[in-house]
Parts: C-alpha cells; structure tokens; sequence
C-alpha cells in the first residue's frame, strides 16, 4: 500500500492512494498503523487527490542517517570509504513535505546541496536484531533528501548544522508498506535539478545494506515504531561537479525511487 498524510481544511487524515482519490483511513497518526492490534480501519470515504495538501509521511522519532555509503559518492568527495557505517542524526524539525520549500539564510550558508536517499521506517521496536531478521522490523519505505550545507560540513568537523537546519529533510510523499518492496536493494535513486539528471544510482551499490544497517544501529540505539533511517546517497552530487553546482534561487530538485514516487521541493534564498 501507498499510505499517505494529508490535511483537509484543518484536519490531518491518514489514506491509501488510489489513483486520483485517497481512501480515507479512521486514525490520524501513522504510528497508529504500526502497532499489531490495530487495522487498516477503512472509513468509506474517498478524497480528492487535487484537494488534499500533502503532508510529511510521519513525525519521526530518531531520524538516524548514514554517511559515505556508496563507495563512488566517497571517492567524489575524496572521502575514505568508511570501515563501518559512519552515523549521525537529523533534527526531526528539518522535516517537510513533498512540494514545501527548502530555505536557508544566505549568511549561514551558501553551498546548499542535494542529496537522494531511500529512507527506512521503522514498524516496530528493534534492540540488538541479527541482519537475517532485520527486515521484519521495517514498517515501509519513503524518499528523502538529506540537504546539505558543504561549507557548514567543512567548517564545523562535524555535521550536526549543515544537515539539520530547518526544512533540510524533506521526505515523502508517501511511505510504501514493506510487504510491497520484499527487496530494498532492488531499486533505483534519480535525483534531478531543473529537470537536468544529477544523480542515477542503483541501492544495491550500498556498501552497507538495509538490513546491515537495522542491524548495526540497533546495538547502539532501541530503534522506536516511527523512527528513519536515511540510508545514503548514491554519486552526483553538487559540491563533486566540475566546477561545484550548488542549489539557489528558485532551484527544483525532485528525486525518484521507482515504486515509491517523486518528493519535489523548490528553494527559497533569504
């Protein structure tokens, strides 16, 4: 299922896609979903796609990312390709949705980058689960784009800033249950900028799968029913370019995962 969260007028709905209509579900949280007593409580009621306003797929929890996971994205930057997966976090407030804009203030940052990621949401509580196992904790898939502020990265060692200010995570538009993606490797990641390709990677380049992944965190962290995982991004991005590309003014950057759909958003300078 394509399960998405939109608002009509003041209230927030959970749905299923179907075509130009949502079928309307009777919970308001996504979380609801994930919790084994409860059903996928149909309502009956059909909304018009053209009238809802799309939303984020879900408040995360923890959103936990991965860095340099795609060797050729490592040697780009000249990045040594990491001996284990390198992690950081993402505030939950640079969340937005499918057509939101991404913003930053000229004076904080001016190398703003795109980069397309898979992003994992977690179902269900995993603690210290073997890789073989590890997929059965995933509730479903969505896109993001772990936006990135090269000069913010380079200046402060560290990436706390430049990959969590405000509206740089958007994700969605939708979240596709599990059940429908058996194979997350099994996908591919376009991510272009005013329409011109910048990013074509396939997920089974990962140096460190989905289900490694689920694995390794979940020996550091309880991974909570809501939490996401951004999972890397393949080669082409900006700051590799010759000479480095940048997104500014009015720049639309959309990214593709066949499946899943397309997460748009345009930029807003201030």
């Amino acid at each position: 299922m394509k399960l998405l969260r939109y608002a009509l007028g003041d209230n927030i709905h959970i749905g299923i896609a179907h075509g130009e209509e949502i079928m309307r579900l009777g919970i308001g949280d996504m979380t609801e979903l994930m919790r084994e007593d409860v059903a996928f409580a149909e309502t009956g009621l059909l909304d018009a796609y053209s009238e809802a306003r799309i939303l984020a797929p879900l408040d995360p929890g923890k959103i936990l990312a991965i860095g340099r996971n795609y060797a050729e994205h490592a040697r780009e930057l000249d990045n040594e390709v990491p001996e284990e997966p390198l992690v950081f976090a993402v505030m939950p407030s640079a969340v937005i949705a499918d057509g939101d804009v991404i913003e930053w203030e000229e004076a904080l940052t001016q190398q703003v980058d795109w980069e397309g990621e898979l992003a994992v949401v977690i179902g269900k509580a995993a603690r210290r689960v073997n890789e073989a196992e590890a997929l059965n904790y995933v509730f479903g898939y969505t896109i993001a784009n772990d936006v990135s502020a090269r000069d913010l990265q380079t200046r402060d060692k560290q990436w706390t800033r430049a990959k969590g200010l405000d509206t740089f995570c958007p994700l969605g538009p939708c979240i596709v249950t599990a059940d429908e993606i058996p194979d997350p490797q099994n996908l591919r990641i376009v991510t272009t900028v005013d329409g011109e390709v910048k990013q074509n990677g396939g997920v089974a380049d990962m140096i460190y799968s989905v289900a490694n992944l689920i694995a390794y965190l979940s020996r550091a962290f309880t991974l909570q029913p809501g939490d996401i995982i951004l999972t890397g991004t393949p080669s082409g991005v900006g700051k590799a370019s010759n000479p480095p590309q940048f997104l500014g003014q009015g720049s639309q950057v959309s990214v593709e995962i066949e499946g899943i759909g397309v997460l748009t958003n345009t930029c807003r300078v201030l």
